[in-house]
């Protein structure tokens, strides 16, 4: 039995083409390419920036354009142990966060300037953040960057945006923290006990002050009442004295005018009862009269 022979020039063939078959699938399947919502592509031709892809499935020739991909999303990027000096001298620690994104009409410049958006934003953002928190942080007083820490993060956000040149769009500045030394917070700790202990007493003085009042108002109140009662009092006597000294007049008028009236006032007052010595010259009571 005869084995079967093929000849060398068909093998070849053969294998050519399975090759060739396997470069077109694999420039197919890379010619093709999706660009995500959050990020936009940046199309080389041969190394030079050609244009800039917008988010969906998009068709490039192999081997010779290659594809960048550049993120437009917020990213926050945390700068920790920014070290810093109060106004008042005062050490600080901060540690400082920063929201930015890469606006898409933007996406060019960025890689034409830093080839990728880390790299845009160590030599961008990174270089300006720790000098503009330092610069901005030594112009409060330690008390007033506790006490007005907005108008501190308004600042530094300002300063950092102002000094920022760039393909870059700062969201917001946050500051996470502010660390003083220890021997520091002790000496505020221990201020904030006294200022308690003042407002304290200073509460306490004006509830005795309120207390103080009322009682005085209510004294005030009780005299004007007894000083009130005694004129009524008074009016009362007075008006009581007017009236039996009218009386006591009218009668002495009415006894002036008749003087009979007067002996029929003893007769209206005697008992019946007649003396029982009389002196000579004397009359017995009454006798004489009615005669």
């Amino acid at each position: 039995m005869s084995e079967q022979f093929t000849p060398p020039r068909l093998n070849s063939k053969l294998m050519g083409l399975a090759a060739a078959g396997l470069f077109g699938a694999f420039c197919l399947a890379n010619s093709w390419y999706t660009v995500d919502e959050t990020e936009r592509g940046v199309l080389l031709r041969n190394g030079a920036l050609v244009g800039v892809i917008e988010p969906g499935l998009s068709f490039k020739v192999p081997f010779f354009e290659t594809v960048k991909r550049i993120s437009v999303q917020s990213q926050v990027s945390l700068y920790d142990r920014l070290q810093a000096y109060s106004k008042d001298q005062q050490a600080a620690t901060l540690r400082v966060s920063v929201s930015w994104h890469v606006a898409p009409t933007e996406v060019a410049k960025v890689y034409t300037a830093y080839q990728t958006s880390d790299a845009m934003r160590d030599r961008l953002i990174s270089r300006q953040v720790p000098t503009q928190v330092e610069n901005v942080f030594g112009r409060y007083n330690a008390v007033a960057a506790v006490q007005n820490r907005g108008q501190l993060v308004s600042d530094i956000s300002n300063a950092i945006k102002e000094s920022i040149q760039g393909p870059v769009v700062i969201d917001s500045v946050q500051i996470e923290n502010i660390d003083f030394s220890d021997a520091y917070e002790k000496a505020v700790e221990a201020r904030m006990t006294a200022e308690v202990q003042v407002k304290t007493r200073e509460q306490q003085l004006a509830t005795e002050q309120v207390q103080a009042q009322i009682r005085v108002t209510q004294a005030q109140a009780e005299a004007d009442s007894k000083l009130a009662q005694a004129k009524a009092d008074a009016e009362a006597t007075r008006l009581r004295g007017q009236a039996e000294a009218e009386a006591i007049r009218a009668r002495a008028d009415a006894l002036a005018s008749n003087k009979n009236l007067v002996e029929l006032t003893k007769a209206e007052r005697w008992n019946g009862v007649l003396p029982t010595t009389v002196l000579p010259g004397d009359t017995v009571p009454f006798i004489d009269t009615m005669r």
